[in-house]
C-alpha cells in the first residue's frame, strides 16, 4: 500500500474527560480537510499547527514543534487486538491517522510532503495523566510507553491544505538514527539511549539539555 493520510482529526476543548476535571482537546474527530501551518513557540502562539484544533495545556503542548501529531493506523489496529476494542481513527489524540508509513520508524529531522505541506519529524509524544483518563485502560501510561511506539510529532515548514486520501512522500532522511521511539527510551529513563539521541544532537535545545543533564546526574 502506497503511504497516505487516512484520516484528518481535530479535537474541541472537553473538561468531562480529562485528568483532575482539567480540559483537554485528545477527543479528536475525523473531518475531510485542515489547514495547517506553523503556530509559533509554545505557550505564546496558536497552539496547535491544526486550525480549529483545541490545545489547552500550552505549557506541555502545541508550539512549532509539537504543530501536528501523527499515528499509524497499524498501531491503533495493534492496540484495538490488545485491548479488544475497536479504536476509531483519532482515538490517540492524532490529528493525522496513517496507512502504509513506518511513522515510528521515522527519524527526527525527517521530512514528509503531504499533498502540498511539508512537514518535519521533531519527535515523539509522550503519554500524559490525560490520555490515560481518556483511554481509561489500567497502567495505560506504562502499557503504552513499553510498547515503544508512541507516534510522532511534526512541524510545519511549509502550510497549507492536508485531506483524508492526501499521499505521504519522505523527502529527506537525516544520516543519524535518532527514531521517536529512541528519543521516548531516553526520555524514559534509558541511559544509553540517551547518550545516542545527545551526541547526534537531533532535539530542540530545551530538551537536549534535559537530556544532558540526566546524563550528569548518571
Amino acid at each position: 500500500m502506497d503511504a497516505r493520510v487516512r484520516s484528518v482529526n481535530v479535537g474541541r476543548g472537553r473538561r468531562d474527560i480529562a485528568s483532575r476535571g482539567r480540559v483537554t482537546g485528545i477527543d479528536k474527530r475525523p473531518v475531510g480537510s485542515v489547514e495547517v501551518r506553523d503556530p509559533g513557540p509554545k505557550g505564546t502562539g496558536l497552539g496547535s499547527g491544526v486550525v480549529g484544533d483545541d490545545v489547552l495545556n500550552g505549557r506541555h503542548h502545541g508550539g512549532s514543534a509539537q504543530a501536528v501529531y501523527a499515528v499509524a493506523r497499524e498501531e491503533l489496529d495493534h492496540w484495538s487486538g490488545e485491548l479488544g476494542r475497536e479504536l476509531a481513527d483519532g482515538t490517540f489524540g492524532e490529528n493525522l491517522t496513517t496507512e502504509g508509513l513506518d511513522v515510528d520508524g521515522a527519524l527526527v529531522g525527517e521530512r514528509w510532503r503531504v499533498g502540498e505541506v511539508l512537514l518535519e519529524v521533531t519527535g515523539p509524544r509522550t503519554p500524559c495523566a490525560n490520555f490515560a483518563a481518556w483511554m481509561g485502560e489500567k497502567g495505560w501510561v506504562r502499557r503504552f510507553t513499553e510498547h515503544g511506539r508512541p507516534g510522532v510529532y511534526l512541524s510545519v515548514l511549509e502550510a497549507g491544505t492536508v485531506s483524508a486520501g492526501d499521499p505521504v512522500s519522505v523527502e529527506h532522511r537525516p544520516g543519524h538514527d535518532v527514531t521517536g521511539p529512541l528519543v521516548l527510551r531516553a526520555w524514559s529513563g534509558d541511559l544509553e539511549a540517551a547518550r545516542r539521541v545527545v551526541d547526534a544532537e537531533v532535539l530542540t535545545p530545551p530538551e537536549h539539555e534535559h537530556l544532558v543533564r540526566r546524563l550528569a546526574r548518571g
